[in-house]
């Protein structure tokens, strides 16, 4: 048999080779000083993420004056964390605290200071620690909002979303004893009056579900109730349901049609009641809309 001894540079590749394989394999994976986290909120019928790392305070001064030698000093830009680029990313259009933002993901920076912050939106994700490298030609959206101080020490840099309403959410950034919000709004009206125009306006033969659902939106959000009541009242024709019998019973009473309202709420109430189980909440709220309608109707 004849053996084949391999030259001296094949045998050095082979070696290193397996040194490398052994090293990689010994690797340890260890927790990170400022861990990643990512939260994430609808904000009326867009979704909103924001991915960042957390920095903890440690016994040291965040945020202040160059005489502090704090973490982050005023005036200067921040990352908004630690790590890589904080990013804010949004699946639709929207308004920041008044500027018009596409739907996409966007480096989220900071600049603090005592008075005042300047929260920039910028198309870089990639500046990690490098905010000097900064191009602010590639600025989305800046503007300027108050900090305010907290009634309680976050050892650990936060990002929640607060305040939320139908179509708007805060994004709070919070660390030590200092906090600072910035306002996102959702165009949900557009977004639903669109489906409202496809699913009931233009459709032959809507279903009661959309009917009841656009007269609902149109009462909530003080628009047409002479159109809110034709839909909702299509809807309990077809297919009466006790909480849109409701619904036209709190219609009729925003019209002034207090005779309306009652007889509404009256049958709504026996649907309620009727139910399997019964729905003594929905009950309970007809007899209170029932008691409101005779009153002003006196």
């Amino acid at each position: 048999m004849k053996f084949i001894v391999p030259s001296f540079k094949t045998a050095l590749v082979l070696t290193a080779t397996l040194l490398a394989a052994s090293v990689a394999q010994a690797q340890i994976t260890t927790p990170q000083p400022s861990p990643k986290a990512t939260v994430s909120q609808r904000v009326g019928l867009t979704d909103v993420t924001i991915t960042y790392s957390r920095p903890s305070v440690k016994n040291r001064t965040v945020f202040g004056d160059s005489t502090t030698k704090a973490v982050v000093a005023y005036g200067k830009r921040w990352r908004t964390g630690a790590n890589a680029t904080t990013s804010i990313k949004f699946s639709d259009d929207v308004t920041v605290e008044g500027k018009k933002v596409a739907a996409g993901e966007y480096g989220l920076y900071t600049i603090p200071g005592k008075t005042a912050w300047t929260i920039v939106l910028n198309k870089s994700l990639k500046q990690g620690a490098d905010v000097a490298g900064f191009k602010n030609a590639e600025d989305v959206a800046r503007f300027t909002v108050k900090p305010y101080k907290l009634g309680a020490k976050v050892e650990t840099f936060t990002v929640t979303f607060a305040d939320l309403t139908p179509a708007t959410a805060n994004v709070a950034l919070e660390w030590e004893t200092t906090g600072a919000k910035f306002k996102i709004v959702s165009d949900v009206d557009s977004k639903v009056l669109a489906q409202i125009d496809e699913k009931v306006t233009k459709n032959a033969s809507p279903s009661a579900t959309d009917l009841a659902g656009a007269a609902v939106y149109y009462y909530d959000n003080n628009k047409d109730l002479k159109q809110a009541l034709a839909w909702i009242e299509k809807a309990n024709a077809t297919d009466p349901k006790f909480w849109n019998v409701n619904t036209e019973a709190k219609i009729r009473l925003r019209m002034k049609d207090y005779k309306g309202a009652i007889a509404a709420a009256e049958r709504s109430k026996k649907l309620a009641l009727a139910a399997t189980p019964a729905n003594t909440e929905y009950a309970k709220m007809d007899d209170e809309l029932l008691a409101e309608a005779k009153k002003m109707g006196k």
